[in-house]
């Protein structure tokens, strides 16, 4: 990609929305991972200048998607402000020229709704002030631990964190995500997937988080280790009384990759007075016949007085492992099958386990 191609493309674009009614322009601007290093820090500075040199054209602009490109320490910012209706901006396999530092993004004035992030490369991600954000997904951070922080963020509705840790990352809490002092107050969809590796959130107390998760009603924790206890999920239910459905989804993957951070057992005791209200839905994949799956499954019967139903599955698909044989083995549906007759048998639970 050169700049003289970039400027037709800038051209024509003005020509089309300089007629008027343009609802959505999407712009995917990708650099091929086999370049040399240098062309990121190229492309990225070629893509600003572009963005400059057509202003209506990005004024216009609604959705953004751009990888293996490089930014200086203002870049994003200053392109999220050039795009006044930008609504979605994904970033995968970005980074800042300085790895070093801290992306901040603080545009008080954007319609950004949707941030995607996707192994961007700084110490951190901090969003001082994106007030109709509503969806943050970040995945592969490399970051020492807190990937994320978020500041004024009213409109935020749903977070997903998802990534393999490494050696040198370290368990933070949620709470160092969602500070008291945001205004992140109305998450209602919560998803973590720890990639069969370490457990990478450290349970805290529930008044640590009850602010921000007052209004949650989905949790969904994805790919947890076999060899984990379960019972450290709790401290989510804890802290989040509107919650409505939790999903979780278990396995040990026969893969770990290189310089992967030590898989340990989280541990953690839920308060012996926790009833929580109006929890109606647990699932549970990778379900078998174990003494942690059985004593979490009670747990979460006797502190969630409104469940409705349970659900009980087998193995998610794995590409190492071909989990989704043992999902439709005999041996695993009969497993699951012997769960449910250990939790039903004498209880008058009115609890229903379907076995999937």
């Amino acid at each position: 990609m050169s700049f003289p191609h970039l400027s037709s493309i800038g051209r024509l674009v003005e020509g089309i929305v300089s007629l008027g009614n343009t609802e959505w322009l999407e712009f995917c601007i990708s650099l091929p991972p086999t370049e040399p290093l240098g062309r990121a820090i190229e492309i990225g500075q070629e893509f600003m200048a572009f963005s400059r040199a057509y202003p209506v054209a990005f004024s216009w602009l609604t959705t953004l998607t751009l990888e293996y490109h490089d930014f200086g320490h203002s870049g994003i910012t200053d392109l999220i402000r050039t795009c006044g209706r930008l609504r979605h901006l994904k970033l995968r396999v970005c980074r800042l020229l300085d790895l070093h530092s801290t992306l901040k993004i603080d545009v008080s004035c954007s319609q950004l709704q949707e941030l995607e992030f996707i192994g961007f490369g700084c110490t951190r991600i901090k969003l001082v002030s994106v007030p109709k954000l509503r969806q943050v997904e970040c995945y592969r951070w490399l970051f020492k631990n807190t990937p994320v922080r978020f500041g004024y963020v009213p409109e935020l509705r749903g977070l997903v964190l998802s990534s393999k840790a490494k050696a040198w990352q370290e368990p933070f809490a949620l709470s160092e995500c969602l500070s008291t002092s945001t205004v992140a107050r109305n998450l209602s969809k919560l998803t973590l997937c720890f990639g069969y590796q370490m457990i990478w959130i450290q349970p805290e107390s529930p008044k640590q988080l009850v602010v921000m998760f007052r209004n949650l009603t989905s949790v969904r924790l994805f790919r947890i280790i076999s060899e984990c206890d379960l019972s450290w999920t709790l401290f989510i239910l804890e802290a989040a009384p509107a919650l409505q459905d939790m999903t979780l989804s278990r396995h040990s993957c026969v893969k770990t990759p290189e310089k992967s951070a030590e898989k340990t057992n989280v541990v953690w005791e839920p308060s012996k007075d926790l009833k929580h209200l109006n929890l109606k839905v647990l699932q549970i994949y990778g379900c078998e016949d174990e003494d942690k799956v059985r004593n979490y499954i009670r747990l979460v019967m006797e502190r969630a007085v409104g469940l409705f139903i349970i659900q009980l599955y087998g193995e998610s698909p794995c590409m190492y492992c071909d989990a989704t044989n043992l999902e439709r083995s005999d041996a695993e549906k009969t497993s699951r099958r012997w769960i449910k007759e250990q939790l039903t048998y004498g209880s008058s639970s009115s609890v229903e386990i379907i076995i999937c």
